[in-house]
């Protein structure tokens, strides 16, 4: 999702050749693989989207392949990167590197201030790493090497695995199956009092585009060697159950929708601070209720 709008982005705004490539093609977990394919090209410029990703049940029911996959593929990229000369790279981490009980919202620096949420420490973890690689690389190779940390992300080319998919694109398939099958009721995952900021993948891929293309003597009076990774939110937050019921009026569902409280909420609050990448010159354009709208009618495509 995320590297296909960034692919989207350039090729509407940049004068580079794009080179994408798909897992099916490449397996970055592999180093000699990895490594193969950089040498046959020769980048400037690298956006790091590859990742193994998913929802709660997700990584829950599948914490080494998230910690192994997501170690090796940014390991295997950002060394590749280095040792054929890429000139700047951005790596693309996730909110939940933050404490289970960060200061709301969320700045930067909290990183690494306190334990983790318990259902996504091993994606979480091996994030963190890849934002201690690219400062390591920064630090002892004078690189410039970037990471950029968004909140949660929904839009065009979501997964809508049943089990496997984040809450928007899980809540979206839901009520759509509901309505077409005439299901009078629709469960959602805990109580709904947790409360997620949300910001659409195409604002997602502006903001990277912006801070990839930033002048590293503007980004460094942001930054530090060792708190190097800048935020990228919408700037607001909303309860799921909230959420849910904004997703079942887009969708036209108008059945009962129940909050099994047996499942985990997961962290209670996830905002983040975005005032440095504001403050850099960057602010997100599509509020949550028409980027749900789009969502829906791109979800309807794909059927």
């Amino acid at each position: 999702m995320v590297g296909s709008a960034i692919e989207r982005q350039l090729e509407k705004n940049s004068n580079f050749e794009v080179i994408t490539t798909k897992k099916k093609r490449i397996d970055f977990t592999n180093q000699l693989n990895t490594n193969n394919f950089f040498q046959e090209h020769n980048f400037d410029y690298v956006y790091i989207a590859a990742a193994k990703v998913g929802g709660i049940y997700a990584n829950n029911q599948y914490p080494a392949n998230f910690i192994y996959d997501n170690l090796m593929i940014q390991s295997n990229i950002i060394n590749a990167c280095y040792q054929s000369g890429v000139k700047r790279l951005l790596f693309l981490g996730s909110s939940c590197i933050y404490p289970k009980f960060a200061l709301q919202p969320i700045p930067e620096d909290e990183l690494l201030n306190g334990k983790l949420e318990s259902t996504n420490e091993p994606y979480a973890i091996a994030k963190i790493a890849g934002i201690k690689l690219c400062e390591s690389f920064n630090r002892q190779f004078n690189t410039d090497y970037r990471s950029i940390m968004p909140t949660n992300l929904y839009g065009l080319g979501d997964n809508y695995h049943p089990s496997n998919s984040h809450v928007v694109p899980a809540l979206i398939s839901r009520f759509h199956e509901a309505k077409i099958k005439k299901i009078g009721k629709v469960e959602v995952w805990g109580t709904g009092k947790a409360r997620r900021e949300f910001l659409h993948v195409d604002d997602m891929a502006s903001a990277s585009v912006f801070l990839m293309n930033l002048e590293k003597e503007k980004l460094d009076t942001v930054v530090s060697p060792m708190n190097s990774h800048i935020n990228v939110g919408y700037g607001s937050d909303i309860s799921i159950t909230e959420l849910a019921y904004m997703i079942a009026e887009v969708v036209g569902f108008k059945g009962k929708i129940i909050f099994d409280d047996s499942k985990p909420d997961g962290t209670q609050r996830k905002l983040l601070d975005s005032s440095k990448i504001i403050r850099l010159g960057w602010r997100p354009k599509i509020n949550l209720l028409d980027g749900l709208i789009k969502t829906y009618s791109d979800y309807i495509n794909i059927l």
